[in-house]
């Protein structure tokens, strides 16, 4: 998993410039306007928008943003009405790739997602070729010098945490969506700086990837996640962490 788990720690630092630019505004905004219109706008009942509205603070978006997307997504306002759908294919070296997506134009966003994968040497696949190839999860991630492993084994596995593992230069928590907020919540108050805190799929098996293979990897999934309507994007190659920090994408 420490591939996974190290892109998205790179995405991660990479979101303060991107918010410069508004373009994961742009993204949020979407994502807490769909969380609002399917499960309301009380943050306490309705966990997925309590979510996405924690990383909207966390990359610095305006309080009043933040309400306008909800107000949008539970008709106070006129907005957009996004749909969620999920598209799945392959990648370099038979990567599996799954790909979520807000649109308000399938058509635009399906012919765009499939010129993606195309020039970075994939191919979209069928509804369900790859989807179960992944189970949802929640995913936090320690910087090792930040912790004993013995020490967050305690605090992460007391409150719900199913496994502490080893992704090179952090210690992985994964846990049921479920209990997601309550080992974040357990973590943070112990005082512990967090490398990467998200509700995410993770890959029962993974492909390994060396060479060009796992630099057109790398690019297809930075292309993709350059798409405003793409939400996020799982994969599931191992690639060694030397490689996803140099090519970086």
């Amino acid at each position: 998993m420490s591939g996974h788990s190290k892109w998205a720690t790179i995405k991660h630092k990479k979101s303060a410039v991107d918010a410069k630019r508004g373009k994961i505004f742009t993204k949020l905004i979407k994502e807490i306007t769909v969380a609002a219109r399917i499960g309301g706008g009380d943050q306490a009942s309705n966990p997925r928008l309590r979510t996405v509205v924690l990383k909207a603070k966390d990359v610095n978006m305006p309080a009043d943003n933040i309400k306008r997307a909800i107000q949008k997504g539970t008709g106070e306002l006129p907005g957009v009405n996004y749909e969620e759908f999920a598209y799945e294919g392959y990648g370099p070296g038979g990567v599996a790739v799954l790909v979520e997506v807000l649109t308000d134009n399938k058509n635009r966003t399906v012919a765009e997602v499939r010129h993606i994968f195309s020039k970075h040497n994939g191919n979209l696949g069928e509804n369900g070729c790859v989807a179960w190839m992944f189970q949802t999860r929640g995913l936090i991630a320690v910087a090792k010098e930040k912790v004993e492993e013995d020490r967050l084994m305690e605090l992460a596995l007391e409150v719900g945490a199913e496994d502490v593992q080893d992704g090179g230069d952090t210690f992985e928590v994964t846990m049921d969506p479920a209990d997601f907020e309550a080992v974040k919540k357990s973590l943070e108050e112990a005082g512990l700086e967090l490398s990467l805190a998200e509700i995410t799929k993770i890959p029962n098996t993974t492909v390994r990837l060396e060479g060009k293979e796992a630099e057109q990897m790398l690019k297809l999934l930075a292309a993709l996640e350059d798409n405003d309507d793409v939400n996020a994007v799982h994969a599931n190659f191992d690639i060694d962490d030397e490689v996803i920090e140099r090519i970086g994408v």
